[in-house]
């Protein structure tokens, strides 16, 4: 059943996760030729998905993502935790990556500065 709404789908999507996390499963399928992201969350007995093809919603597809991940990694600790505080956690996570990026690998041809 696809959900048109990104928010009804969100909410069912952590609800259902919250409900059984061993059981669910979460997919994301990008189509390059169709530029299409279809997300999927089932526990074999429901599944929920949602498709888009718009770039304004990979910032919420991404949120989601965390929220997951999150929840995976922690565990029964995370169930404590409200949404918004598990968002601001990710949200450093994400902040972190990008600066630590920035001083990543010399492009090709390049040498690395020393200092």
């Amino acid at each position: 059943m696809y959900i048109a709404d990104w928010d009804t789908f969100a909410e069912q999507a952590e609800a259902l996760y919250r409900s059984d996390p061993l059981r669910v499963r979460y997919v994301l399928k990008y189509r390059h030729c169709d530029g299409k992201a279809v997300l999927k969350v089932t526990d074999d007995k429901t599944a929920l998905q949602y498709k888009t093809d718009q770039i304004a919603d990979v910032k919420k597809i991404e949120k989601l993502n965390l929220l997951f991940f999150t929840l995976m990694a922690q565990g029964s600790e995370a169930d404590a935790q409200p949404v918004e505080q598990i968002e601001a956690s990710a949200a450093q996570v994400i902040e972190s990556t990008q600066k630590s990026q920035q001083y990543g690998q010399p492009k090709k041809g390049q040498k690395r500065r020393k200092g």
